[in-house]
């Protein structure tokens, strides 16, 4: 039975029963009453911002049938709705975490975790494509990754749900741990080791310790698949666990070969069973043909049919302002500012560097969280800039001035720099032209989405 028992919600939460409703069962839990289905049990998050009794009014007029809050809920409401369960607890997160793990228990399913310094959002999407085309599958929705949404991901399984692809992010020490021990993953999947978050971390060593913390709830028979081109991940070794590894450049389980790259999609081939079959992947960038060989280690581990697998790589969707490729008002736009590395940095610019375009045009903002390495690795960016032959940086933010003076250093010769997206905005007014392809890429909070939306509305003339 995969519904949840009230008597044991209520025995979990550890917290008063203001009314204990008709239910003596719950099938899912929401947490936004935007999309709230009829009989969910409403999670009202603690938010500064928030009129939480708003929402909990919000969710029981929408059909919830219950609700478990830190607020203090006036007695008028509580006697309006007898019917339903609503329980008071001292922490929410902790009570939403002890849920979902116990909720995970009552899924006998594979569980495909994945984890990885870039690249965990694109490798999610991918994998949950493949599982598809055999299974009923449950993915983190966007990047709801953390201590709050990996439990929210589990609870809002239902009955049907036949596989999960749970993504796993990680800002700290002991983050990872808390989330694989909800989720009990029976696959764990490691994208990368790069220097996102290093500032916190310390070194890249650091962060791969991070990352193997995924182990903790793996099942014991559980399968660790890792790239196996990454220089760190290459030399680790799991007496504990079964290993399954892919590459390009490497010798691993699963390779990339006879790579064929153009500026929306790529396409390889890869030997299995003694026989050569032909992936398409239908994004651009060398990186996804990373996602695609991690997808088909995950199929190929969970007893998919190849032909199968092959077809949930083509169907594949990116998730929105990831390597999003628009062809608008006489120019192309690359959108990538969900987040930023260094490693993340780099496929991108790779991925310019390869469009068709009259001029290539980057426009890259600061990269957050990287501490004392800051400067050292915005300074890396500038010289992928300089190898890549890009002819137009655009740089927003104080640690971005640091990508356009090595960039200036190295020989570019068309470069401005700017504080504000403002600024950025009225110098690329006189200077982008029909034709041009702009890359748009820097951290979620430099608001790169303002400069995407300029450029979609905006005219441009042919060059001169």
């Amino acid at each position: 039975m995969k519904n949840m028992v009230v008597d044991k919600i209520v025995e979990i939460c550890e917290g008063t029963v203001l009314s204990r409703g008709r239910a003596s069962t719950i099938k899912t839990f929401c947490s936004d009453t935007r999309v709230i289905k009829n009989k969910d049990l409403f999670i009202s998050l603690k938010s500064e911002t928030n009129d939480g009794i708003k929402y909990i009014k919000e969710a029981f007029e929408k059909g919830a049938i219950g609700c478990i809050t830190e607020y203090n809920i006036p007695e008028e409401i509580i006697e309006k709705n007898k019917d339903k369960l609503i329980i008071q607890v001292k922490d929410i997160i902790d009570t939403i975490q002890k849920i979902a793990k116990y909720k995970r228990t009552l899924f006998n399913i594979p569980v495909v975790a994945v984890t990885g310094s870039v690249g965990k959002t694109s490798t999610k999407d991918m994998i949950a494509s493949v599982l598809s085309q055999k299974y009923i599958v449950a993915k983190t929705q966007g990047n709801y990754n953390n201590h709050i949404g990996v439990p929210l991901t589990i609870l809002s399984w239902d009955e049907n749900v036949e596989a999960a692809v749970v993504e796993m992010g990680m800002n700290h020490f002991g983050e990872i741990s808390i989330l694989t021990n909800i989720a009990k993953p029976t696959i764990a999947v490691i994208t990368n080791i790069g220097t996102a978050h290093i500032g916190n971390l310390g070194s890249r060593e650091n962060i791969l310790k991070a990352k193997l913390e995924i182990l903790e709830g793996l099942n014991e028979e559980g399968t660790i698949i890792l790239n196996n081109d990454n220089d760190l991940l290459n030399t680790y070794n799991s007496e504990k666990y079964k290993k399954i590894t892919y590459g390009i450049n490497n010798k691993s389980n699963y390779v990339a070969e006879e790579i064929i790259v153009d500026e929306m999609s790529s396409e390889y081939k890869i030997n299995i069973n003694n026989k050569k079959y032909k992936i398409e992947v239908p994004v651009a960038g060398e990186h996804f043909i990373y996602n695609s060989l991690c997808s088909i280690a995950v199929g190929m581990e969970l007893n998919i049919e190849i032909d199968k697998i092959i077809e949930g790589i083509k169907k594949f969707e990116n998730t929105g302002k990831r390597n999003e490729i628009q062809e608008v008002n006489n120019i192309k736009i690359i959108n990538d500012f969900y987040n930023a590395s260094y490693d993340s940095m780099k496929a991108s610019i790779e991925v310019l560097s390869k469009i068709s375009a009259k001029r290539k045009v980057a426009v890259l903002g600061d990269m957050l969280e990287l501490g004392e390495f800051s400067e050292e690795l915005h300074r890396k960016v500038g010289r992928e800039i300089s190898k890549n032959k890009i002819n137009i940086l655009f740089t927003v933010g104080k640690f971005a001035k640091y990508i356009a003076d090595e960039a200036k250093i190295l020989g570019v010769k068309e470069v401005y720099s700017v504080d504000t997206n403002e600024e950025c905005i009225r110098k690329m007014q006189k200077i982008v032209k029909k034709g041009d392809c702009i890359l748009l890429k820097a951290s979620n909070r430099m608001k790169f989405n303002q400069i995407s939306k300029w450029l979609q509305e905006k005219k441009f003339e042919k060059a001169e």
